[in-house]
């Protein structure tokens, strides 16, 4: 698998420019900074099948029912440097969604855990005893 940032994803994406919400003034009341990025995954021919159905496992609930993943930005008030953000942010999530989870190597615990635990419990035990009333 060739590295994400290699394959030409940006003929696949669109981009579209809207009024950003919260604080900024009549900045944020005039000026369309805040870019959406679209990317659909279904339709991708830079993304194998198998990569594809993991992108939509992992991240269903920013994909809508055209399975086009959406990615916002709305943190500076440049539409460039939100452009960025976004795309940054694109390729965050499909490196987060491809990368392979590690396989658990299972161990047991050691002898002294063990004994470790039991007397934590001991003790936790002999605290709730001092608390009751007929024990007295």
């Amino acid at each position: 698998m060739r590295p994400l940032k290699e394959k030409d994803f940006y003929s696949e994406m669109t981009f579209s420019a809207s009024r950003s919400s919260g604080a900024g003034g009549q900045n944020v009341n005039k000026v369309s900074s805040r870019i959406e990025l679209r990317f659909s995954i279904v339709q991708s021919n830079l993304l194998t099948e198998e990569e594809k159905l993991l992108i939509q496992k992992k991240l269903n609930n920013r994909i809508n029912s055209e399975g086009e993943l959406i990615v916002t930005a709305q943190e500076h008030r440049s539409q460039v440097k939100n452009k960025e953000l976004a795309i940054d942010k694109f390729f965050a999530l499909l490196a987060m969604a491809l990368k392979q989870a590690k396989k658990r190597v299972a161990t047991r615990p050691s002898k002294a855990s063990k004994i470790k635990r039991l007397e934590s419990k001991r003790m936790h035990a002999q605290k709730k005893k001092l608390r009751d009333r007929n024990s007295i």
